[in-house]
């Protein structure tokens, strides 16, 4: 007897790791090379989108922090999934929900790469890490960051933000998704 085909949850957490003064952390990914992203993963069944955050975070660099340094920006963005990695979910889904987080390390924390997720990491000023980014969700992100850390916060309470409500982030931008395959 075959077990049921497991698909991902549409449901993902995106988290911005940086220091004190804004050097953001990024992962290449080890496919396709060249896509560079703060953490991202999809929920696993009956997890919460902060255990999904905190769980990826230490997963994909070792670093392992408390619930109450994840700061939750009550924030989602949907996207539609790029075709190549639809397979990864039900036939019927299209589009992800990501929930938006952001962790202050230490400047100088230690990380380690997850090899079988990503191929290098940079710490790089903000402004760097928002260009480098191949997902327009990642990039408004980090653009938003220093705004938040400075207390503007946007006005909406767990706000969805699509591609077309994003005029201030690149029109050329790739939506962002966790591409693994699930029991990964």
């Amino acid at each position: 007897m075959t077990s049921p085909l497991r698909f991902k949850q549409p449901v993902s957490v995106l988290v911005v790791v940086h220091t004190p003064a804004l050097q953001i952390l990024l992962l290449e990914r080890v496919s396709p090379p060249g896509f560079w992203q703060s953490v991202t993963g999809s929920l696993e069944p009956g997890e919460t989108p902060a255990q999904a955050a905190l769980r990826e975070v230490a997963e994909e660099t070792g670093v392992v922090a408390a619930p109450r340094q994840l700061d939750d920006w009550q924030r989602c963005n949907r996207f539609e999934i790029r075709p190549e990695w639809r397979h990864r979910y039900d036939p019927a889904v299209t589009h992800n929900v990501e929930h938006v987080f952001s962790l202050q390390v230490a400047d100088g924390q230690a990380t380690r790469l997850a090899e079988d997720e990503h191929r290098a990491l940079l710490w790089l000023p903000l402004d760097q890490a928002a260009e480098k980014v191949f997902s327009w969700t990642n990039r408004a992100a980090i653009l938003q960051l220093q705004a938040r850390l400075s207390g503007q916060r946007p006005t909406a309470d767990r706000a969805v933000q699509s591609r077309e409500d994003s005029p201030d982030v690149a029109a050329d931008a790739t939506p962002s998704s966790d591409f693994r395959q699930s029991g990964q």
